[in-house]
């Protein structure tokens, strides 16, 4: 296939390039390092079967190549410190670059992915959240940007499809993690890593009591991957049901690296969702799919990532 995927650049978008080209693919990949990184392009750029474009997807997409068979659209600031610094660029991602990619689409019959997220839950009423459950978003607090943006892109995804006959997929990501995520990203998983590799106090916000469910990227990946193989348009939940409190994971990272660090508590964040965990019924359904690599399996291999970057 000839595949387009928008944010190539960033953590999970670097990981659909290596699959998509260990498979034989061809592949253009676009991105404006807003939060992705250049060295995740040199990663596969004397590769024969990709090319690379620079862009702002928010302003179009520059693509004058042969037909596509899919584009992927996976651009978008990710973590709050990032969108929380880019808000405007975040909701116009969400907004114009997610209709530039639908047109691409559907001027070269192509099928179309949209990477959505699991904020549009919210802080959600519902758990764990299935993806029937509407959601409880704040609209203009300061994670809205985010949250609205990908709520946004699921419905003219959706309208395309409807309106235009578009062959879509929606994926809501539930917390992902693995190498290749900035060790700036601002979300738990590298901040306590790398608060314990440096050896400092790992930071909880609250009294830790707020939950997560933590996906391995290969593991998203994968299920990425076989929802393109199927035909079903409605948005599916791709996460890890194993759930662990914010206390708990500090606990697991601080015992793997240097069990004598402190934990100390800062003020929640506003908005932030006290609780998270997919409902994977219809990926384990429709998909025959969950996720395989246990935590501990996928926190040495993020691990190992993040310790060569202290002396880089």
């Amino acid at each position: 296939m000839n595949l387009l995927i928008t944010g190539s650049a960033g953590f999970i978008g670097s990981h659909l390039v290596e699959r998509f080209l260990a498979e034989g693919h061809t592949l253009v990949g676009v991105d404006n390092y807003i939060s992705g990184q250049r060295r995740n392009t040199e990663l596969f750029l004397a590769h024969p079967g990709f090319r690379f474009i620079q862009a702002d997807v928010s302003h179009g997409l520059p693509y004058g190549g042969p037909g596509l068979d899919w584009v992927l659209h996976f651009a978008s600031p990710a973590s709050p410190p990032h969108y929380q610094q880019h808000p405007i660029e975040t909701l116009m991602v969400g907004a114009q670059g997610t209709q530039h990619a639908l047109d691409l689409a559907h001027r070269h019959g192509a099928k179309f992915m949209l990477a959505s997220t699991s904020e549009v839950y919210g802080d959600p009423h519902v758990h764990p959240q299935p993806e029937t459950y509407w959601g409880n978003v704040n609209p203009n607090g300061p994670r809205s940007c985010y949250d609205e943006a990908k709520r946004y892109a699921e419905a003219i995804t959706m309208a395309y499809h409807h309106h235009k006959g578009l062959d879509t997929r929606i994926i809501r990501i539930f917390n992902t993690y693995g190498p290749r995520m900035r060790a700036d990203d601002g979300r738990v998983v590298t901040n306590f890593i790398n608060q314990a590799l440096e050896g400092k106090p790992l930071t909880v916000y609250g009294d830790g009591s707020q939950t997560r469910s933590f996906q391995f990227v290969d593991d998203l990946v994968e299920g990425i991957v076989r929802l393109m193989q199927v035909t079903y348009h409605q948005p599916v939940n791709l996460g890890n049901p194993d759930e662990y409190s914010i206390l708990q994971f500090a606990q697991i990272i601080r015992d793997r690296i240097n069990p004598t660090l402190n934990i100390v508590f800062e003020p929640m964040p506003q908005d932030d969702p006290k609780q998270r965990k997919p409902d994977i019924t219809i990926a384990r359904e429709l998909l025959e799919w969950q996720p395989q690599t246990d935590l501990s399996t996928g926190i040495t291999a993020t691990i190992a990532y993040f310790q060569p970057s202290l002396t880089r």
